[in-house]
């Protein structure tokens, strides 16, 4: 089986779920040939704006969020991101990072770890820095940084944001998420063979991703 995880940088429900996710992974990797996660593109085109033109939802939403997954939002990011309100929110910046790791990946074993299970973290720490840190998406050297994190030349990472290949690598992802009818993040997705089985789709807490998996992996032996 493959796990396939459809988030997005800049989703605060995914933010929330990153725990969750990472906790189960960790347990069940061994029931899994690999993970997948791929960028769904939540705000791109004509959703690209100013952040304090959404500013009185995420006000409330971010609440919610904490509340029930018992994550934090940073306060960087709350005063001078989200209160400040100027921060352009686009999607796509931190997920040609996530395309720039993939690709590394790829080519390196000891980078994508066990099981793929550092692309997973990549991906958390993507949110951390837009979500706690209070990074404008735009912020290529912070992606460069993080990439330090994982033994990446930050130059080079740096550099990368702006290639063209890694553009279309992104372009890729979200036509993935179009692909499988995506409407919602996250979502979670088990691949067997040919066939692709909703695992699930929103917040989900650890206890029931337990329990539904149990039925599922029952379900297509």
């Amino acid at each position: 089986m493959k796990l396939i995880y459809i988030y997005d940088a800049l989703c605060g429900w995914c933010y929330g779920f990153a725990p969750t996710m990472r906790d189960f992974y960790q347990k069940n990797k061994n029931a899994f040939e690999t993970i997948e996660v791929i960028s769904g593109g939540m705000i791109t085109g004509e959703r690209i704006g100013a952040i304090g033109e959404v500013a009185p939802y995420i006000k409330t939403a971010y609440k919610d969020v904490e509340n029930r997954t018992g994550v934090t939002f940073g306060k960087p990011f709350l005063k001078d991101i989200l209160e400040e309100g100027s921060a352009v929110f686009t999607s796509i910046p931190p997920s040609v990072a996530l395309s720039i790791f993939k690709k590394e990946a790829q080519n390196n074993p000891k980078l994508a770890g066990e099981k793929n299970e550092q692309l997973l973290h990549f991906a958390e720490d993507l949110q951390k820095l837009i979500y706690f840190d209070g990074i404008v998406p735009q912020d290529y050297t912070k992606y460069g940084e993080l990439a330090e994190k994982y033994d990446l030349d930050k130059t080079d990472f740096i550099e990368k944001m702006t290639n063209l290949e890694y553009e279309k690598l992104t372009q890729k992802d979200f036509q993935l998420s179009k692909d499988f009818g995506v409407n919602g993040f996250p979502t979670l997705i088990i691949q067997k063979e040919e066939e692709y089985y909703l695992f699930a789709r929103g917040f989900v807490d650890l206890t029931e991703m337990e329990k539904r998996f149990e039925a599922m992996r029952a379900s297509i032996r």
